[in-house]
């Protein structure tokens, strides 16, 4: 068991519509003494008007760019950890958005190393989550309590979806779901960071070794606790 530290495993940058580049996110949560984050940019469904529409505003991370932004995160990786002792996982968040809130999901990958379509069913989502050695989290499934579009078709499906997720967020901002936190399902919290002030949240503290596999694994084992971060020391 190591030191404990903070994690932060559902986070945006420009490369999607996040409003922070990618070089300054690391700089930010290493300056604050995370010893651990996911990049996880959004990835759109290819067939969908509204997934179109994102890729066609640069809102998403996309099959012909995607190298780029693996790349990035993973030299961005190894400069956090040069500097700031900090692991950078590759991530991504498969967006199924729909005008109807029960239609709409969000799937985030953690560990991930292949550009993995947003189209398909939840189902097939997490199995290819999964044949990449990932973790598949079940991203804000129930009310965010914040005036934006929400995402419940995997909170409708749970029981079928259970058995298959590695966690359900119970957190992405600064308010618990209540929903999720009364039950037994595998949890995680995280900011779902677009922008700076967005840090006051939730966070995931692990005690494990600040090695990729060993915090996926402490994930998986459910060996975390739950803290709210404030925000920057100064």
């Amino acid at each position: 068991m190591g030191t404990p530290f903070l994690a932060d495993f559902h986070v945006h940058s420009t490369f999607s519509d996040g409003k922070v580049p990618l070089t300054e996110v690391i700089d930010f949560y290493g300056q604050q003494g995370f010893g651990a984050i996911a990049v996880t940019d959004h990835i759109a469904e290819s067939e969908t008007l509204i997934g179109k529409i994102a890729q066609h505003l640069d809102q998403v991370v996309r099959a012909d760019n995607f190298h780029t932004y693996l790349k990035a995160v993973q030299e961005e990786g190894e400069r956090a950890w040069d500097q700031y002792g900090m692991v950078v996982i590759p991530g991504f968040e498969l967006s199924k958005n729909s005008v109807s809130n029960h239609r709409s999901a969000h799937i985030l990958g953690l560990g991930v190393s292949e550009y993995l379509p947003a189209d398909g069913d939840a189902l097939e989502l997490i199995r290819g989550i999964h044949a990449q050695g990932g973790l598949a989290i079940a991203a804000h499934p129930v009310h965010t309590r914040k005036w934006e579009k929400q995402t419940y078709h995997l909170w409708d499906r749970r029981e079928e979806l259970a058995p298959h997720f590695d966690a359900w967020e119970v957190a992405s901002g600064p308010h618990v779901f209540d929903e999720v936190a009364a039950t037994r399902l595998p949890k995680l919290a995280s900011s779902d960071l677009h922008v700076k002030k967005q840090i006051r949240a939730w966070k995931t503290v692990l005690h494990c070794e600040r090695k990729p596999e060993a915090i996926l694994q402490a994930v998986r084992r459910q060996e975390i606790d739950f803290r709210f971060y404030h925000g920057p020391r100064n």
